[in-house]
């Protein structure tokens, strides 16, 4: 008779609500809710009960903890450190990565000492100039268009590729020269990637006074090409004064 044991343990209960209240039929009388009152009382302590006590550890975690308490043979290999198991393995770095990276600063960062820019009609003048350059003992590597430029490529590209690529620009300034709109074009585009950079655009005058200098190049000296040599070893000494300041 667990209802009458429970009015029973009540008196409180039964005291302030008459037995008609408490026992009358249906899920709305004071009985039927003292009894779910209880019922979830009940509950709520069993669930309290169960979290409060520990848990027990699977078997595999427990030997874990215990093979961790317990010093490692000298056959079981050595524990990783905090700084191995955060940190990916580092790739496995080349013998010859820091020599070439080393090997292209200064005078190798680009692939050309000297650019040589001319007119078509001057080629064979850019030709000597530039097997007096090559063939000296400082071998300096130039550009000369109609042998280094890329077949099919933009002529716009090509040009400023090569001065790009070249550390010196010699304009070999002529009245072939002054009269061809790519060698006006890349005469400017040489001061204009390096306005303030002295030694690196040599002109040389060649079958020109004075005053057919460029007004653009006023500010620099030239090198006048009427000499025995042409000029070419006033070239040469200026590439390599330059050559020496970055190496």
């Amino acid at each position: 008779m667990p209802g009458l044991m429970g009015l029973v343990l009540s008196p409180i209960l039964w005291h302030h609500h008459p037995p008609s209240q408490l026992l009358a039929p249906g899920p709305r009388s004071l009985w039927a809710r003292w009894l779910n009152h209880s019922e979830e009382g009940a509950k709520q302590n069993w669930f309290r009960q169960a979290l409060s006590k520990p848990k027990k550890l699977p078997d595999s975690a427990e030997s874990s903890s215990r093979d961790v308490s317990q010093p490692s043979s000298q056959d079981d290999p050595p524990p990783l450190g905090l700084s191995s198991a955060l940190s990916p393995t580092s790739p496995p770095t080349h013998v010859g990565s820091s020599s070439s990276s080393s090997s292209r600063g200064g005078r190798w960062s680009k692939d050309y000492d000297v650019c040589v820019c001319h007119s078509e009609e001057d080629l064979a003048a850019a030709q000597e100039l530039v097997s007096y350059l090559e063939g000296s003992t400082a071998s300096l590597r130039c550009f000369l268009q109609l042998r280094d430029a890329t077949p099919g490529g933009a002529i716009v590209s090509e040009l400023c590729q090569a001065l790009s690529s070249s550390h010196c620009r010699v304009l070999l300034i002529t009245p072939g020269f002054l009269q061809d709109p790519w060698c006006k074009y890349q005469m400017l585009q040489a001061l204009t990637e390096a306005p303030g950079a002295e030694g690196r655009t040599i002109p040389l005058m060649s079958g020109l006074t004075r005053a057919a200098y460029p007004a653009e190049l006023r500010f620099m000296y030239f090198v006048d090409g009427r000499g025995p040599d042409g000029g070419f070893r006033q070239v040469k000494e200026a590439v390599m004064r330059y050559l020496q300041t970055i190496s």
